[in-house]
Formats: structure tokens, sequence, C-alpha cells
């Protein structure tokens, strides 16, 4: 059968062939030489344009998001990351195809909405020139900042929802960091599929709107970590089934919190730890509680060979979004004002939703 290029109308495949004969139009970049604190490191570059290869595609884009993730790639700080100098920032984001290589066989149009899957290095900019392989189509209908960011945190939820214990109905998990974008999307996923939540947040001001805001997302139950300091927390499940399965994301003390909740045998999974500060388990939860220790990195997990279940599953998590069943908090900022995006992304203008600049 002949490739979808082959397909189209003549005069689509005469415009494809000369997008590819040209080049990309020049693009504006965030980029970094050194590592450091990105407020200070980061910087706005004009780049020339890219040549497009016969099997590339040519993206405008048009969202991308500041994860903790990026921010510490800037520092330095984070496992993998990509060389210097002339590094571009950002991970995962939505872009609009712009112009495709001559011999690209992905059904894929100039218009269409895609992502890099697995995310790659380099979202922060205007036009991005990669290999056909790079791009998963994804749907048009849902808000772009949704499309932007399903990847790297929503696609955590499912996937630690999913992995680690066999989960039914009426189950209960326990998680801290509950406000954080993982853990709204892990309540309502759960909601989804009938598992129960118990969440655990830390003690500021505003901490009653943060737990209205988190059950009327679909939360059991929540408490501060000053609500659970007390010998016998399980005291406070009422109904709720001991759960079988806690998420960690903070570590020190609200780890331990988590740990009071889990039935024998539960397991812990640490996704992050923004504290800080050190997981410390009592022996005895080992030997009378048989608890478990798990960790989970998405981008280990994504560079195996799950990238088709991976994308079928971010097609999943844009249908729940399109369904208003999983929503979470952003904040579009346009791509010029991309210092103050990242002075809200690091805290400096206190409590914020996610950062999402638009191109």
């Amino acid at each position: 059968m002949a490739p979808p290029s082959r397909l189209l109308p003549p005069t689509l495949q005469i415009l494809r062939r000369r997008f590819s004969s040209l080049v990309s139009p020049p693009s504006k970049v965030l980029l970094y030489d050194e590592h450091g604190a990105p407020d200070q490191v980061l910087r706005a570059a004009d780049v020339p344009p890219v040549p497009l290869g016969d099997r590339d595609v040519c993206v405008r884009m048009l969202a991308a998001p500041i994860n903790p993730s990026d921010i510490n790639r800037i520092e330095g700080v984070y496992p993998v990351r990509p060389p210097i100098p002339g590094a571009v920032g950002g991970y995962e984001g939505v872009g609009q195809v712009h112009a495709l290589g001559p011999a690209v066989t992905a059904p894929l149009n100039p218009g269409d909405w895609v992502i890099p899957s697995p995310p790659s290095f380099g979202t922060w900019q205007t036009y991005i020139v990669k290999h056909e392989s790079v791009w998963h189509k994804v749907r048009n209908d849902v808000p772009m900042e949704y499309a932007a960011t399903v990847t790297v945190n929503p696609l955590t939820a499912l996937r630690m929802l999913q992995d680690f214990v066999k989960l039914n109905p009426g189950d209960a998990i326990v998680q801290n960091g509950a406000t954080s974008i993982v853990g709204q999307c892990v309540i309502q996923l759960a909601k989804v599929h009938g598992i129960r939540t118990i969440n655990i947040i830390r003690d500021r001001p505003g901490s009653e709107e943060a737990i209205n805001k988190l059950k009327q997302l679909g939360a059991d139950e929540v408490f501060t970590e000053s609500q659970l300091d007390m010998k016998n927390v399980k005291s406070l499940l009422g109904a709720l089934p001991e759960p079988a399965l806690g998420f960690n994301c903070v570590g020190g003390n609200a780890a331990s919190l988590l740990l009071k909740f889990l039935r024998q045998g539960g397991t812990m999974v640490t996704y992050g730890g923004m504290s800080k500060r050190p997981v410390t388990v009592p022996t005895s939860y080992f030997i009378f509680k048989d608890i478990s220790l798990r960790g989970f990195w998405l981008q280990k997990w994504m560079n195996s060979d799950k990238v088709e279940d991976s994308r079928t599953m971010i097609d999943y998590l844009l249908g729940l979004v399109h369904k208003g069943k999983l929503k979470y908090e952003m904040e579009l900022i346009p791509f010029s004002e991309f210092i103050l995006a990242l002075e809200k992304a690091l805290g400096k203008h206190g409590s914020q939703p996610k950062q999402v600049m638009r191109f």
C-alpha cells in the first residue's frame, strides 16, 4: 500500500515538496549555556531556519509548561539533562504541524496538533524540526494547556495507580502532596475507577480552601499534617478501608505520616522529594507490617518499550479532559513574559498554578 503522502491530492503533495525544499521559519528559543538559577542563566535567543529532512516534521509550538524537572535540569541537578552550552529548555508541550518532509509516512497534515512522545528536550522554542517518529497526533478539541501538559503529570498518576498494586473498586490509596498536579490527577483518576483516596496536605494559610477544592475533585478524605500528629491515624478513616498503596512526593515527615495509614503488606511509591528530606522508616514497619518501598520515574518507564502504550494512555487521558473528568489549575502566560513565568514557577510570587507558556 502506498504511504499516506502518496495518497494525498496532487496539490497537497506539491505543497509538501515545496515546504520541504525550504527550511523552517526562524525560531525564538530559551536556552542556557551553564547550569544555575533558571531566572539568571536562561536567556532568549534567535536561531536561524533549519532545513527539513525527507522524513522531518516542522512544528510550530503552541504551548509548553514549566515543570519542576525543567527547573532541576537547568540547575544541573536532574539525572538526565541536555548537553551545554546551548541547551534549550523544556521537555513537553503541544504544537501544530507547520510543514512535512516529502517522505513522511505518518498520518500527519499541516494544522494537526502534535506532542513529542516520548517527551524530548527543547520544547521552549517557537519552531521545532524533528523526525516524524517523535510526534504523536492528539485531539484539538481540548484546551491547548492540557495537551501541553498531559504527559509528565497525568501519565505519572495513571501509571502509579496501575503498576504497583492491583486495585479494585472500593479499595483505597493514600498520598501526600495532594494539591500537586499529580495529586489532583490521582484523585480524579481514582474516582473514575472507583478507588477511594486519603489525601495529606501541608499546613499553610488557605488550607481550608485547598481541602474544599480537593473534595470538589472527588477526594474522600483530606487531612493537614498537623491533624495527623496522633498515634492512631487509622481511627480517622471511618468506613474507608486501610489503603494498600501510597504515593509519596514530599519525603521527610510527610512520608512518615503516609506510612502510618498503610495496611499490612502495603506499598509506598516515591516519585518526588519536594521537602528535600530523606524518607525514614521505622524498622518495625518492615518486620511487623511487611511494608514495601518502591520508586517511580516516568522518563525511565517511557524510554523502555512503552512508546505505543504511553500514546494510547495519552489519548485516554485527553478523552477524560474532553469529558470534564480530568482538570487541574494552570496559568497561560505569553512566551515573551518567560521571566515572570519562571519567577512564578520558582515560588517567588507565592503559591501559583502551573505555569504554561503560550507561544
